[in-house]
Parts: structure tokens; C-alpha cells; sequence
């Protein structure tokens, strides 16, 4: 159990930002856990995260320092960074961020709140801290390549707004089973949850809107090597298109894709404008295991 005591220049911080200040051995996404828990109070009460400081409130803490775990630090490669925000070369088996409360696996969000401005610790959800903060888009945790996250509330907001609006360009390259007749087309079929498989999703009526530019870059006897260029953002949405036209990616178990030792779907080019407002195209190399999966099985 550990005890704290709110001091004049503690006054009105969050409970959460306060708690992440005085033991920064706790990550904020275990200070919700404990706070969830009922593991902390404020004067004996259950504190709320949101709950501003006053002078002589005595906070308490209840938790065991071996049960926390330490998430583990990582190194990934950065194509680009500055004041505002960082560009990196998601590898293959790298989560975004964790979904739940607490998760000590290492993410490209826990990697990046290193990087954070003070800023992002003000007025923010504790759930949302140290799992998303800073991030403006995902990459899903078997897909590689380009991937920006933001440093600090401006950023991610100027970032996410031309995500949102359908500003920024994305490439992909993907290995697909067959053959794709035309050898370049759009798609546009929209995307709904599979009720019938929650964690999936389908082509379907009463789905959003979805389109996909594809172009084949080369083909063997069996496989073909696509350039992808997603018009909407959709969760999935490469996958299922794909999927749904009966040339699914290989290495996709989600949609009948063929058994592989990785999904073959690499984001390739990002293009926007960064919050200088200068505008660039960040790019990630195709990963060799594309090209000798190509020749290996031509």
C-alpha cells in the first residue's frame, strides 16, 4: 500500500496524471486497472481518474509492485520524425495498441509514449492513455509497413482530420492465390460486420461504403502480386474485398486465405501532409520474404 499526499503544486491535476507523476513505475493503463479494481482512493473514497486535486487530500494506492509486469521496451525502425510526429516500419506481430484496460505486451502505443508531449497527459481518458494516445491510424497486428503516429494534441488532431476526410494516399502490396481478371479494376462493395463471426467482417447491403483500387504488378503460375490503393478506410476492408472475390491474401486464416508463415499484405506508401504542412510520401520497402515467396513457388 502506498500513500500519497497532494501538495499546493498538485492542485488540480487529474488523479490519474497525478498518480503517473509521483510513481512513474506504474504505466497509466495499470493505474485504470487499479482504479477499476477500487485499488485507489481519495481521502478512504474511491477516486475517480477525472477527480481535480485539492490541497491535503491524501491519496492510497493498493497493489503489489510483482503483479504489475513491465512492458517490455522495443526498438522499430523510424523513416521520418520530427517535433510533430514519427514515422515507422510497423514489423510484422506488432499490436497498434492494446484493447483492454491492461495488457503489458509491447505495442507501437507503448513504444510511442516515449515520444509524447507533456500535453498528451492533460484532460485525457486513462483508458485511452498509453494505449492509443498518439496514434492516428492501425495497421492490423500481421500486416507490415508505413505507419505515423502523433507526438502531440495538435498533431493528432491535423492527422486524423485528413484520414477522416480522405486526404491521405495509402499504397499496399499484397500476394493474393489465382489470378484477377481485369488485371487492373476499383472495387466497390461495401463492408459490414459478420454477425455470424464478430471478430470478422463481409461484404453486405447494409454496409458502409467501401471502395479499393488494385493493380497486378506480376503473376506466376499460381499467385499474383497486387499494388493496393484503398479509397475508404474500412477495418479489414483489403481482406475482405479480396476474400470476396475468391482471390483472398495469402496467409490470411480471418478469410480463407492460404496457410503461410506471415500474412502477405505490406503497406507500402503513405502520403500527406504533416502538421508543418509539408507535404511527403513515406515509403517502406517490399519485404524480401514477398519476392522469394514469389520465385519459390513460381
Amino acid at each position: 500500500m502506498k500513500k500519497l499526499h497532494v501538495t499546493p503544486d498538485d492542485v488540480s491535476l487529474r488523479l490519474d496524471v497525478f498518480i503517473a507523476k509521483q510513481v512513474p513505475e506504474l504505466s497509466r493503463a495499470f493505474i485504470h486497472k487499479l482504479n477499476e479494481q477500487g485499488d485507489i482512493t481519495v481521502n478512504k473514497k474511491p477516486g475517480k481518474p477525472g477527480y481535480k486535486l485539492r490541497i491535503g487530500d491524501t491519496v492510497t494506492l493498493d497493489y503489489d509492485l510483482a503483479s504489475i509486469g513491465q512492458t517490455p521496451d522495443i526498438s522499430i525502425p523510424i523513416i521520418y520524425e520530427d517535433e510533430d510526429c514519427v514515422v515507422i516500419d510497423k514489423p510484422i506481430g506488432l499490436l497498434s495498441h492494446s484493447k483492454g484496460a491492461f495488457n503489458p505486451e509491447a505495442t507501437v502505443a507503448t513504444w510511442l509514449a516515449q515520444k509524447l508531449s507533456p500535453g498528451f497527459l492533460e484532460d485525457r481518458d486513462p483508458a485511452d492513455l498509453n494505449q492509443r494516445t498518439g496514434i492516428v491510424h492501425r495497421l492490423d497486428r500481421a500486416t507490415s509497413g508505413v505507419m505515423i503516429g502523433a507526438k502531440t494534441p495538435e498533431a493528432l488532431a491535423w492527422l486524423q482530420k485528413q484520414f477522416s476526410t480522405r486526404r491521405v494516399k495509402k499504397t499496399y502490396q499484397a500476394i493474393v492465390g489465382g489470378h484477377l481478371e481485369p488485371a487492373a479494376a476499383m472495387i466497390d462493395m461495401p463492408i459490414e460486420r459478420n454477425p455470424k463471426k464478430p471478430q470478422t467482417f463481409r461484404v453486405g447491403t447494409n454496409g458502409k461504403s467501401a471502395t479499393t483500387m488494385y493493380k497486378t504488378l506480376s503473376t506466376n503460375d499460381r499467385y499474383s502480386l497486387l499494388s493496393l490503393s484503398p479509397q475508404t478506410g474500412r477495418t479489414h476492408q483489403l481482406r475482405v474485398h479480396l476474400a470476396h472475390l475468391g482471390h483472398p491474401i495469402v496467409g490470411d486464416s480471418f478469410y480463407g486465405g492460404e496457410p503461410a508463415d506471415r500474412l502477405y499484405l505490406h503497406a507500402s506508401t503513405l502520403e500527406l501532409t504533416l502538421p508543418s504542412h509539408a507535404h511527403h510520401s513515406f515509403t517502406s520497402s517490399l519485404p524480401p520474404s514477398f519476392k522469394t515467396f514469389m520465385k519459390r513457388s513460381a
